[in-house]
């Protein structure tokens, strides 16, 4: 049987017996799992006031509550009135635009945040993103 097995396989393998090396077992190795305590909050229907209270004080009940990732899902601003008011900006008033401008820009909050990110397709794509908070202490 030895035969089939060339010269240096031969070497190799009687090198790594004398050696006593484990090989790592690949089915033992505990995986580093993100799970993610998750909430949702969703915004249609809110006028930016309202949806910008409404973020700030889910994100602070969230932290609280040791929640460690919030999908906020604010539309793709497809059915906006905006583009009829020339005095106001298309983008502006869009929530999926405004309400992570006004997360960034709340010191307060961004002490609860690890990071903000685009939803994933399955979660509402551009009409959604994530928030991730940091761990209460």
């Amino acid at each position: 049987m030895t035969s089939n097995i060339s010269d240096k396989d031969q070497k190799d393998w009687k090198n790594f017996l004398e050696k006593n090396e484990r090989l790592p077992n690949k089915d033992l190795e505990k995986k580093e799992s993100k799970f993610y305590t998750t909430k949702s909050l969703d915004l249609h229907g809110y006028t930016l006031d309202e949806a910008n209270k409404k973020v700030e004080s889910f994100i602070i009940d969230c932290f609280e509550q040791k929640v460690s990732k919030i999908k906020i899902v604010t539309g793709k601003g497809l059915h906006s009135q905006n583009d009829k008011d020339p005095y106001i900006s298309e983008k502006l008033g869009i929530l999926k635009n405004s309400v992570p401008d006004f997360i960034k820009s709340n010191p307060s909050l961004m002490t609860k945040i690890k990071s903000i990110a685009d939803a994933k397709i399955a979660d509402g794509g551009s009409g959604a993103f994530y928030v991730f908070l940091k761990k209460k202490l």
